[in-house]
């Protein structure tokens, strides 16, 4: 057995991919199904194609799309610096919801409400501000 990817559904494409880009990700791949009216973009970390989250895109819109993602539990990344990290995404209008206190672990959201986890690779970095004394913003 061996992993493939983690699928989510999403209602704005660009704004998801703009998230997942953010992060760090790139496309990988693409399947645009003109007879199903949906598309799928896989996006993983440089070099790590085999680790992909997979979005899919109604083009017709989803109405069942829950409101709340947090059903499947969240994605999680390892980052080199993950004060530098939370930095960059709260500089392009990414809300840190879990900030990393403790040098090692954050939480956001992508725009579909998908929570993802940051954490530190290696030991856990010094803690500093703004970080340090930043509360929680609504759920993670």
């Amino acid at each position: 057995m061996r992993y493939l990817h983690t699928m989510v559904r999403v209602k704005d494409l660009e704004a998801t991919m703009d998230f997942f880009k953010l992060l760090g990700l790139e496309e990988t791949r693409r399947h645009d199904s003109d007879a199903g009216r949906f598309s799928l973009i896989f996006m993983a970390p440089p070099g790590q194609p085999e680790c992909p989250v997979e979005l899919t895109w109604n083009w017709d819109g989803d109405d069942a799309l829950p409101s709340d993602s947090r059903h499947f539990g969240h994605l999680a990344y390892e980052v080199d610096d993950i004060h530098a990290t939370c930095q960059h995404l709260m500089d392009n209008g990414v809300t840190i919801n879990r900030p990393p206190r403790d040098g090692r672990m954050a939480f956001v959201r992508s725009p579909d409400n998908i929570s993802v986890e940051l954490l530190q690779k290696g030991d856990a970095l010094a803690p500093a501000e703004p970080w340090a004394s930043m509360e929680n913003t609504g759920h993670w």
